[in-house]
């Protein structure tokens, strides 16, 4: 009875053990299936997308894939407005014409001496009233350079002033004055000539008798005969001709000298001062 009992406790215990393993096995079994399973999933998803990626690009395609932004669109450029020219009228240059009262920052002002500016010249020729005649021409030489008001050389030292005798004699009696009066018309310098406007001011002008002449002679020898005449009327001999004739010669000697001519000189190199009596003006360079 004992051994009965034993046996079936034995059994029942190897029975129990065998039950234990298997339910191990069988835990060991579902675990295995499980992660097999999501495996499966991860290569299928893998597998999957690698086909879905490679299907965007075409086969022969070696560009490398990835994630690169799209490139932005750029803007049109803004259109260039091209310039409308004008025609420019025939018979002018090609520099642009210039609107009237404008100026430009090149643009010079011309060259001016103003009204009444006073010019010294020296005479270059000496003019008497015993050789020269109303007509006859003069020159001049500006003594110093004469400048604008912005320092600007205008008329250069050395220019020559030309012009001519208006009038000109000899004074009629000692102590008398001549008269010379010069007119000046133009300046020279730098091979050109222009034309100026200006009246003397002064000349540096002298008095000079000419002594007694051919025709001052003759006028004391008809004093004498007129003396020698009236010398016989009254004494009737010849000592009261004599007399007479001397006293008629110093009559027709004081006759010469009172109306004998001095002459009025301008020696070369005397000062002869003008005045503008109009403004100068020429273009630079010109």
């Amino acid at each position: 009875m004992s051994l009965v009992v034993k046996a079936s406790v034995l059994e029942t215990e190897r029975k129990g053990s065998s039950m234990e393993v298997n339910r191990f096995a069988v835990a060991a079994l579902v675990a295995a299936a499980f992660a097999g399973a999501c495996g499966g999933e991860r290569s299928e998803t893998a597998a999957g997308g690698q086909e879905r990626d490679l299907s965007l690009a075409p086969a022969e395609s070696i560009a490398p894939m990835g994630d690169v932004p799209a490139p932005q669109a750029q803007s049109p450029a803004a259109p260039q407005v091209q310039q409308a020219t004008v025609p420019k009228p025939s018979g002018q240059s090609g520099a642009a014409p210039r609107q009237p009262g404008s100026a430009t920052q090149t643009e010079v002002a011309p060259l001016s001496l103003a009204e009444g500016t006073v010019i010294e010249l020296w005479a270059a020729d000496t003019l008497t009233s015993r050789h020269n005649k109303r007509g006859d021409p003069v020159r001049a030489v500006l003594s110093a350079a004469l400048k604008d008001a912005r320092g600007r050389e205008v008329i250069p030292e050395g220019a020559i002033f030309v012009g001519t005798i208006s009038d000109i004699a000899p004074a009629e009696s000692p102590g008398g004055e001549g008269r010379m009066v010069l007119t000046f018309d133009r300046v020279e310098f730098g091979g050109k000539s222009y034309p100026v406007a200006a009246r003397v001011e002064a000349l540096g002008t002298y008095m000079k008798g000419r002594g007694v002449t051919a025709g001052e002679a003759a006028k004391v020898g008809a004093g004498a005969v007129v003396g020698g005449v009236a010398g016989r009327i009254i004494g009737g001999n010849t000592k009261g001709a004599v007399i007479g004739a001397a006293a008629g010669a110093a009559a027709g000697a004081g006759i010469a000298a009172a109306t004998r001519d001095i002459d009025i000189i301008l020696p070369a190199g005397a000062l002869v001062k003008l005045v503008l009596t109009a403004p100068f003006v020429r273009e630079p360079g010109s």
